[in-house]
């Protein structure tokens, strides 16, 4: 057996799961989450999470946050260290204050953007949805 083939071969091989790695990543624009099935709230922030122990709201914001926060956040909400591990984010009224924070604003820390703004982007039932799941999976 010639050692050209093969090593073309497996150049080729290399190259092709290093692009499927690459994009497997998927597309990092915010993706839209269905809350067909919320109440709606209107324009006006809530400053406390309508939807806590609703499991409709669990299961919408388990796909909004895989879809939208999972990259940095972690899969089940377990963060591989880039972001903060929400597992511990109090849960509560002090909880959502803090979300409700980062979540509309963003965190742009020494001139870069850490966490992006979601205000605008996601509506605020996708949001509340998102913290609702969060809070499913918290833990002391």
């Amino acid at each position: 057996m010639k050692a050209a083939p093969v090593r073309g071969g497996l150049v080729a091989l290399c190259l092709a799961l290093s692009v499927s790695a690459a994009l497997g990543h998927g597309d990092v624009q915010p993706q839209p989450v269905d809350t067909a099935g919320l109440a709606p709230l209107g324009e006006t922030w809530r400053e406390e999470n309508p939807y806590r122990g609703d499991t409709k709201a669990v299961a919408i914001g388990d796909s909004g946050f895989n879809q939208n926060c999972a990259r940095c956040h972690g899969l089940q909400v377990i963060s591989g260290g880039l972001a903060p591990d929400l597992r511990y984010l109090p849960v509560g009224k002090e909880g959502d204050e803090y979300f409700v924070e980062r979540v509309r604003h963003g965190a742009i820390i020494n001139g870069m953007t850490k966490m992006p703004a979601f205000e605008g982007v996601l509506s605020q039932e996708a949001l509340w949805a998102i913290r609702t799941y969060i809070e499913s999976k918290h833990e002391e």
